[in-house]
């Protein structure tokens, strides 16, 4: 499923979006702004809450309690082994960089196993996950959502 989110800057104003996942279905949800506006580059959340988000995600992703593991339909093919290591490498992924969590909240990650490129990117909903969470950083209005997908399709 294709994620379409709707941000907005407090401080210039404008709006943008950001899609993730694959594009033969789209959900559009509004969604708390990441932390940084790419219109100015003004941080548009405070760090604590940045590394309440980090902290968040990181226990979600190390013991998938929390939140919803999903699968795309590559993965899913996958042998049962190749899917348990897998969820092994995102639990243990570490290597979080400028370049793969540009907003420093451990959201995103890619590895190689069976001679495939894999990436997980964890977004945020309310608890019926029917809308994007207001606030991320709260884990009593957010349920985490896991989405492991092949690079293919992205």
């Amino acid at each position: 499923m294709q994620i379409r989110n709707f941000y907005h800057c407090a401080e210039c104003g404008r709006e943008w979006t950001g899609v993730c996942g694959p594009p033969n279905v789209t959900m559009i949800v509004r969604s708390a702004a990441p932390a940084t506006c790419p219109h100015t580059r003004a941080k548009t959340r405070e760090k604590a809450m940045t590394n309440r988000i980090a902290l968040l995600n990181d226990d979600f992703r190390r013991n998938f309690r929390g939140g919803k593991i999903m699968m795309t339909p590559g993965v899913d093919a996958l042998p049962d082994r190749v899917k348990a290591e897998a969820l092994v490498q995102v639990a243990n992924f570490s290597e979080f960089s400028e370049d793969n969590d540009p907003h420093d909240e451990h959201d995103f990650g890619s590895f190689n196993l069976v001679g495939r490129r894999f990436l997980w990117k964890i977004d945020y909903y309310d608890k019926e996950c029917e809308f994007g969470s207001e606030d991320p950083a709260d884990p009593e209005k957010t349920t985490r959502v896991l989405t492991l997908m092949l690079a293919i399709e992205y």
